[in-house]
């Protein structure tokens, strides 16, 4: 074991001993929850590393994926910890979520910059952890089990790869609402079913979403983007199924840039890089951005955040929102504002 994994370690121990002395450092409350439905503990969840049996109602929930607090929000559960990914909101929680939490404490927020903060999820004395979206590794998974119950990635998919209804599910699962949580899918679902049927002309045609970074990064079909993309008709093109490999998305090389001609495609793009794109010298001669079938998202606002924070209670402004301006570019108009 090296000093530094030595220390870790010391540094989890102290803070355990620390909460087990005094208290939790960064929150000495329990919030209050509703509660679990009948029989539901105790409850055996899969996932990467195994198997994790959660043997009663959990009180004090920390999520250390990137967005599982939307699922626990959706259920009535607020947790203590939340882990920031991007977009600086108050207890790491979304526009779209604020109605959720309503009046509840906002949850403490730890960073993910530098790995899993061991010490500052100790210190908040978690009865559950959460890491279903998320890149845990072994070593992540064992260190938290040192503290709590610990829910990671979903088995046989990609590190950040769970979908919006795996996370509503599991998440179910772990805090004792399993017919609630399929009762939230449900309406998730429903809602996308009238997407398709308003829109029948996603059915069979091919999308993708990507942003120039370090050239041009696609998002692979293992991505949850990707996957929302499916849920409304679209299929994954064929000839982009390996990028990444077995990872959530991957580069495309300059000579494989016109495998973008698709039906309709998304790029995450601020105005200067959004400008580079449409003067690829390849790109700019393709069907999809000759006839307007590209939707640009400047990385900011709502939208945009949304669209890479896909949860039960992202989709319906993603409905109203983003399927608009997808039904403009797959009609092949260059005249369609997207």
């Amino acid at each position: 074991m090296s000093v530094r994994r030595t220390l870790q370690f010391a540094l989890v121990a102290l803070a355990i001993a620390a909460f087990a002395g005094c208290g939790a450092a960064e929150d000495a409350t329990t919030p209050s929850a509703p509660k679990a439905e009948s029989g539901a503990f105790p409850v055996t969840i899969d996932h990467k590393f195994g198997k994790t049996t959660i043997k009663a109602e959990p009180k004090r929930v920390v999520v250390v994926g990137a967005r599982e607090q939307d699922a626990l929000l959706a259920l009535g559960v607020v947790p203590v910890g939340t882990t920031e990914w991007y977009g600086e909101h108050p207890g790491a929680i979304f526009p779209w979520a604020e109605h959720a939490l309503g009046d509840a404490k906002r949850p403490t927020v730890l960073s993910s910059t530098d790995g899993v903060q061991y010490e500052r999820v100790a210190a908040l004395a978690p009865d559950l952890i959460i890491g279903i979206y998320s890149g845990l590794t072994q070593k992540d998974y064992d260190t938290l089990s040192k503290l709590a119950p610990v829910v990671a990635q979903p088995p046989g998919q990609v590190d950040w790869g769970s979908s919006w209804q795996d996370e509503i599910t599991i998440a179910g699962k772990a805090v004792g609402k399993p017919d609630e949580a399929a009762e939230l899918r449900s309406r998730a679902e429903a809602k996308l079913a009238q997407a398709r049927a308003a829109h029948p002309e996603f059915k069979g045609r091919t999308a993708a979403l990507a942003t120039p970074y370090q050239g041009i990064y696609v998002y692979g079909p293992g991505d949850g983007r990707s996957k929302f993309l499916t849920d409304l008709g679209f299929k994954f093109p064929p000839a982009l199924k390996d990028i990444g490999g077995k990872s959530f998305g991957g580069q495309l090389s300059d000579e494989k840039v016109d495998l973008l001609d698709l039906d309709a495609l998304v790029w995450f793009a601020n105005p200067g890089p959004e400008a580079d794109v449409k003067r690829n010298p390849v790109y700019s001669r393709l069907d999809v951005r000759k006839e307007g079938r590209d939707v640009f998202l400047s990385e900011e606002g709502t939208l945009y955040e949304a669209t890479s924070f896909i949860s039960v209670l992202s989709i319906p402004l993603l409905v109203d929102e983003l399927v608009p301006r997808l039904a403009a570019a797959a009609d092949g108009n260059p005249q369609t504002k997207t």
